[in-house]
């Protein structure tokens, strides 16, 4: 038997997980261990698994795809290898790995094929890396695979202190790009300047349109070549303003809770290209896509050019919190969930 977080109804996952019967959430001490169900499948040990923006929208049945009730949140982890099927060859007992799932990471025990798993390097610190497939995924897949960013562009970063817009922010600056990064809140735009953006706004203080023109003048660049957006709503609207001729849009996420329109007749004019970003299609339409951009940025981590910044760490039974800490945008980098002697690990800046 094993713990893990279950999803037994749709609802608020931020409401402590106490059994009641109407209640989202409930923590079973007594779920089966899932079992090997290939001669190529291996059962991983999970150490920690992220929180993502989906798996808030999915306990509360607004995101895109509904999964049948009940059902084991949770998408990105890591963890060790704990038992592996005859056919097993790229993997042994005691590997640590990192991989995605489109449900169940919120367990003790997960079962994934062996294609599925990558290798954490040596020397990465294995529970951040549970942070990793998801989040930086997203944007190394909509930065340098659909946008194709290259050294010298300006990119245009919204919820830059968030778990994609970080990791955004640090792949930009890996492809030489110009970053400027739009945060709310001092200590986020101090953790940003701390990565090297080139120039923050905190929308807290100062108006995104002036901020941005400001620092572009003084720069003598012309305007945004790749704006990321994560965010939606008005802020999408506004920036539109800043792009330049040319400039590609990557629609990544909502997290305003609006979608934004994006005019199509402006777009014809300016030869604006819109890149729609869902990454987990990427596993069933370009699963060869996903397996290289991952491998590429576990190789990035490895020599120090990328770093996980865990927000905040919690157990399995404080997962309420967890979400918590997700939907009021309290985490600088990403929020996990830890299990064993790990609750208390935070990766290095």
């Amino acid at each position: 038997m094993m713990e893990a977080l279950l999803c037994r109804n749709l609802g608020d996952p931020t409401v402590r997980p106490d059994g009641a019967e109407n209640s989202a959430l409930t923590i079973s001490t007594t779920y089966p261990i899932p079992q090997l169900n290939s001669p190529t499948a291996v059962r991983v040990r999970v150490k920690a698994t992220s929180l993502n923006f989906a798996n808030y929208l999915q306990i509360l049945g607004k995101y895109q795809e509904k999964l049948p009730l009940p059902f084991i949140p949770g998408s990105d982890y890591s963890g060790t290898v704990e038992a592996v099927g005859p056919g097993v060859t790229k993997f042994k007992i005691g590997d640590p790995v990192c991989s995605f799932a489109a449900r169940g990471s919120f367990a003790q025990f997960i079962v994934a094929d062996e294609s599925e798993l990558f290798l954490v390097p040596e020397g990465c610190d294995l529970v951040a890396a549970g942070a990793l497939p998801v989040a930086y995924g997203t944007s190394h897949v909509a930065l340098v695979h659909r946008a194709q960013l290259c050294a010298g562009q300006v990119l245009l970063v919204l919820g830059a202190a968030g778990g994609v817009g970080v990791s955004a922010v640090q792949i930009g600056k890996v492809c030489g790009a110009i970053v400027i990064a739009v945060a709310r809140g001092d200590e986020k735009a101090q953790f940003l300047k701390s990565l090297g953006v080139d120039h923050v706004v905190d929308v807290s203080k100062e108006n995104v349109i002036e901020s941005v023109k400001g620092f572009l003048k003084s720069k003598r660049l012309k305007g945004v070549d790749v704006l990321y957006d994560p965010v939606g709503g008005k802020l999408t609207k506004e920036t539109l303003k800043l792009l330049n001729w040319g400039a590609q849009i990557l629609v990544i996420g909502f997290a305003s809770g609006e979608v934004p329109v994006i005019p199509a007749n402006i777009a014809l004019v300016k030869n604006w290209t819109v890149h729609g970003l869902y990454w987990g299609s990427y596993n069933i339409y370009r699963p060869h896509v996903l397996q290289d951009s991952l491998k590429e940025l576990l190789s990035w981590l490895a020599r120090g050019l990328i770093t996980i910044k865990i927000s905040h760490t919690f157990s399995l039974s404080k997962a309420n919190l967890a979400f918590a800490a997700l939907r009021d945008r309290k985490a600088i980098g990403k929020v996990l969930i830890a299990f064993d002697d790990q609750k208390t690990t935070r990766s290095k800046l």
